[in-house]
Order: C-alpha cells, then sequence, then structure tokens
C-alpha cells in the first residue's frame, strides 16, 4: 500500500485521527505547524497540548452523556483516553490529566509509532489530491482559514473560548479555604477531597460582583462579534446576565461544608481544580475570563483564600472558527465539494476536548477505511459518538448551527421510559446500555478487525 493520510493539526482530534490510522495499517504524516509557527494560547510544540482546561469532564460511563463518550473511545484503544488515565489526577467523579507528561505522552507515543510521521511545518491551502484531514482546531492559521471560506464559499461562524487562570498552591490561604468534593464525590479519600474550596458571605460576593462587572475587558477587533459558547462563558458575561447568575453557576454553595466554620453556610464558593500531579498548581474551575491582565490580578485577590494568590498563568480569550458542518460535510465528515478533503475536532462544531477526540478517532477510521478499501458499516446512532457526529452532520439546523458538547438530548427517545427529571436516572442508564451494545457491535465489524 503506498497511499498515505495526511492529518493537518496537531491536537486531540488530530492526534486520535493519526493513531487510528497507523493502527489500522495506514502511513500516516501528520502535520503541525508549532513550534515553528506559535500560537499565543499554547505553550509547547507538544502534540496534544491541553489549553483551557486540564479536565475531560465526567468519568460516569452510565449517567453522563461525556463519560459514554470515555467509555466508547477507551474501547476503540483511544491514545487519548489511554493516555489520560496512565495521567490522571484527583477529580472527584471527573477525569482530569497532569496536563504536562499527559501532552509528552501523547507525542512520544505517536513519534515512536512506526507508521507515523510527524512534520512540523504549515500547511495553507487545501490540497488538490490525496487523502487529508483537516483537525486544525479552534486556533486555525488566518491563511488556511481564508482558504477553507474561499473553498466553501461561506462565511466562517466564530465564537470565543476563554481561558482559566491557573495559581501557586503555595500561595492559597488554607486558614480560609480547605478541599472537598462536592457531595463528598469519589470512590477514595483523595477523589473526595479533589478541589480546593473558597467560600464567600454575601457581602464579599456582591462586592466581587460589582468589581468584575466594572474591570478592565478585552476588547474585541474590529469586524468581531462575541458568540460565546455557552459552556465556556467567561465570568465577567455570566454576571452580566444577572447578579445571581455565578452563585448558581460556577460559584454554587450546594454540596460543601467548610471545616472552618462547620454552622455557617456559604452565599458562594469559588472552587479550584488540581492542575498537576505534584499539586502545585491549581486553576479556577469555570472561570474563564477576558478581564486584562491586572485587572485579573486585583479581582481574583478579592476571593477569600487568595488575597495573596501567585498566579502561573492569567486567563485569555481567542477566537474559535468552526464550520457549518450540516451544510459542508457528508456523513463520512467529508468536505462535500472536495470529498478528498475530511474534517475533525472542533472546527467541525462539537465543542470540548473529549468530543474533538472522538470526532478525530471517526475521522481516521473512515479515512484508513477508504485508503485500504474496506466498507466501514455507519456509526450508530445510538452510540455516543454516533449522537455525535449524526448531529454535526445532519442533524443540527444548519441556520442556527452552533458548537454543541455531547449531551442525551442528542440521543433519540428509548420507548417506553418514563420522561421528565423523576425517570431521568433510569432512561440514562437505558441511554449508555443500549450505546455500549451499539458500539461494541460497530467495533466488531470495524476495521480495526478487518485489517
Amino acid at each position: 500500500m503506498t497511499q498515505v493520510l495526511h492529518i493537518v493539526g496537531g491536537g486531540m482530534a488530530g492526534s486520535e485521527a493519526a493513531w487510528q490510522a497507523a493502527e489500522m495499517g495506514v502511513d500516516v504524516v501528520l502535520h503541525e505547524m508549532r513550534p515553528k509557527v506559535e500560537t499565543f494560547a499554547h505553550q509547547t510544540g507538544n502534540l496534544g497540548e491541553m489549553v483551557c482546561s486540564n479536565s475531560f469532564r465526567s468519568d460516569d460511563d452510565e449517567q453522563n452523556a461525556v463519560g459514554l463518550l470515555h467509555w466508547e473511545m477507551r474501547a476503540a484503544n483511544g491514545l487519548i483516553m489511554t493516555t489520560a488515565d496512565k495521567h490522571r489526577l484527583p477529580a472527584g467523579g471527573a477525569l482530569a490529566v497532569d496536563r504536562e507528561p499527559f501532552a509528552e505522552t501523547v507525542t512520544s507515543k505517536l513519534k515512536a509509532h512506526p507508521r507515523v510521521t510527524v512534520s512540523y511545518e504549515e500547511i495553507t491551502a487545501l490540497p488538490e489530491d490525496g487523502h487529508w484531514i483537516f483537525a486544525t482546531g479552534p486556533l486555525t492559521s488566518p491563511d488556511l482559514s481564508q482558504a477553507i471560506q474561499a473553498e466553501t464559499g461561506a462565511e466562517a461562524l466564530a465564537f470565543f473560548d476563554a481561558i482559566a487562570p491557573i495559581i501557586y498552591a503555595e500561595s492559597i490561604d488554607m486558614s480560609k479555604a480547605w478541599m472537598q468534593s462536592r457531595y463528598d464525590k469519589g470512590e477514595t479519600e483523595e477523589e473526595r477531597t479533589a478541589y480546593l474550596n473558597c467560600p464567600m458571605d454575601k457581602d464579599q460576593y456582591e462586592a466581587f460582583i460589582d468589581a468584575l462587572l466594572a474591570a478592565d475587558k478585552t476588547e474585541f477587533h474590529e469586524g468581531e462579534t462575541a458568540g460565546y459558547f455557552d459552556g465556556c462563558l467567561p465570568i465577567e458575561v455570566m454576571a452580566e446576565r444577572g447578579r445571581e447568575t455565578l452563585r448558581h453557576g460556577p460559584m454554587k454553595p450546594v454540596g460543601l461544608t467548610n471545616p472552618h466554620q462547620p454552622d455557617v453556610k456559604a452565599h458562594a464558593v469559588v472552587q479550584l481544580r488540581r492542575d498537576n500531579a505534584l499539586g502545585t498548581l491549581f486553576n479556577i474551575v469555570g472561570f474563564q475570563t477576558k478581564m486584562k491582565y491586572g485587572a485579573q490580578t486585583e479581582v481574583l485577590r478579592m476571593i477569600p483564600g487568595l488575597e495573596n494568590a501567585s498566579f502561573a498563568r492569567l486567563g485569555g480569550i481567542h477566537r474559535n472558527t468552526f464550520l457549518n458542518s450540516p451544510t459542508l460535510l457528508d456523513d463520512q465528515m467529508r468536505l462535500k465539494s472536495k470529498p478528498h478533503l475530511r474534517f475533525a475536532g472542533q472546527i467541525t462544531g462539537v465543542e470540548g476536548y473529549v468530543e474533538s477526540a472522538a470526532m478525530g478517532l471517526l475521522a481516521g477510521r473512515m479515512a484508513a477505511a477508504e485508503i485500504l478499501g474496506i466498507d466501514l458499516p455507519q456509526v450508530p446512532q445510538d452510540s455516543a459518538m454516533g449522537a455525535l457526529i449524526h448531529h454535526i452532520t445532519g442533524g443540527a439546523e444548519a441556520k442556527t448551527f452552533q458548537p454543541m458538547n455531547v449531551n442525551f438530548g442528542l440521543f433519540r427517545p428509548v420507548d417506553g421510559l418514563k420522561g421528565g427529571r423523576r425517570g431521568r436516572k433510569d432512561r440514562y442508564k437505558a441511554y449508555t446500555d443500549r450505546a455500549k451494545a451499539a458500539w461494541s457491535d460497530w467495533l466488531g465489524h470495524s476495521t480495526l478487525d478487518a485489517a
């Protein structure tokens, strides 16, 4: 076999696509522009670098759609999930990882694979032939963005993705803060104490909201609009929607008891999650921000316990481009106008590390099957993978298409189950049982075994 699969972008989707295709017996060239061409958000040239957060979110594969996606990726020998498990950090019921060793392992495993070649260069145009997957993610370079826009004949849609600050653990005042996962969730003591909590009374909360609303914010470039993805709203945007919004969002005080004042119920709580295995870094959960750097330090030091906080990284904001996939892509994630080009990851309109890697997994397998001349069965819609790819390639309304996390709202109903909140536990379990069976059957007939 002499046909080579070219993959552009070495993030979650591109790395997973390369791994899957190579494991199926296809030679892969993975093109990554970093570190030669840098982005403001990335810190290294490593493949699979995590930028916004170190969390893959819930790992519950029976009651959560993201956890189900984890299960499906593990069942498919996914590189991203295997590596995440290796570098896992305590995070209650979530899957959080030590981000630097994670990216280093992803990089080393791909470079060590006999069928993978990593080429450090920027691809600025859409090739006229060959087999290609574009997984350039939210920071697609301007030249390539223009080439995609010229080919699709449609303006790229965009939203702004904000990055949460990271704080040195030694600078946190533990006489005010404490370690506890919400509702003591987790099977081990380490899991049950995975989050660091900073309480606020009502006056402190109101003063914090006032400062947040008055803080200097990053301005947008001319012609840009702030079309945020609701799953990644900057805290100041949430505060603008109402003074109680944060208290019912990332600052909700439920499920937590302050051991310093066990009889006092906090009005709001800021949570921080461990960001590395050493426990020396913590990121502020849900605190993506577009405040200017000076304003960030002033406002965030108003949080009890963070008065003397030292920041390893301040928050930031970047433009995130994505295709109107229901209009432009077929059910194999191929560009309808140029079927030799596939797209994967966040540029297709999925949101989140897990979803991006999942679409990379499918794109890698689909492209490899095409090269190998193997008839790949259609991805079952009842699986989490299938529900997500069906949504972005035709299930969503093209006129109002926006980035989407995987969720049970994308799944077909299970007959005979009760609706509403009361029936949710049984309904979710039925979704995950059905999905696991469908996905396992698909894997049994997939190209991996056939190859």
